[in-house]
């Protein structure tokens, strides 16, 4: 898309990339994290705001709730884990709930099976590496979102893969809590991996909904 167009009808993408940017080499500046977490939870609510007006209806409502408790998420899990965790648990709910509106017609075995192994290797995961079983069931709910979205019919390379790269952020930050606890790469990884996930995630499922309202619109 030329760059001019972009910031005529994607100002909230523009906006949501500089606060994802300034957030992460802001992260460790010494103003605290207090002053920086409206900055963290800007940059995936601006991706909600996104989703809301350019994609509408039952689905956008959906993802634009998901997006958004994600924000909420990324800012109380500044204050308390297990307070983040609860916001970024509702918010897996939310977009399983998309996803199962729009499945796949006819998935591959390969389809079925990787969306199985994100469903029931993710928790284990999360549990291995955190030793902690509430972030074990945490992981059910990770992994059902990425399943969810594997076996949709929105893109798998955008929306599919989006989740499996949030998958794959949190289980760095797990692994913090143990065997990668000295490692400073995943530290590096975590904020980049995850918000390219939503990125993704946001803007695969808005541009096929409106893809395809707008071929609708055009064969009426």
């Amino acid at each position: 898309m030329p760059k001019r167009a972009l910031i005529e009808h994607r100002p909230w993408l523009l906006a949501s990339i500089a606060a994802a940017v300034a957030f992460y080499f802001l992260r460790d500046n010494p103003i605290g994290e207090i002053w920086l977490m409206p900055l963290k939870g800007a940059g995936v609510a601006l991706l909600a705001l996104y989703a809301l007006r350019r994609a509408g209806g039952t689905d956008g409502r959906l993802l634009g709730l998901a997006l958004g408790l994600g924000a909420i998420g990324d800012m109380l899990i500044m204050l308390e884990v297990l307070w983040g965790g609860a916001a970024f648990f509702l918010a897996h709910v939310a977009a399983i709930a998309l996803y199962i509106r729009h499945p796949r017609e006819e998935p591959t075995g390969s389809q079925r099976a990787a969306a199985l192994a994100l469903l029931l290797v993710t928790p284990f995961l999360c549990w291995l590496l955190s030793g902690s079983v509430q972030v074990g069931l945490y992981g059910l709910s990770l992994g059902g979102m990425a399943a969810a979205a594997w076996l949709s019919r929105f893109p798998r390379y955008r929306v599919g893969a989006g989740a499996v790269l949030f998958v794959v952020s949190d289980l760095l930050i797990f692994g913090e809590m143990g065997p990668l606890a000295l490692d400073t790469l995943p530290g590096l990884l975590i904020w980049p991996l995850y918000y390219l996930g939503q990125f993704l995630i946001a803007t695969g499922v808005v541009q096929t909904l409106r893809g395809e309202r707008l071929a609708t619109a055009w064969q009426q």
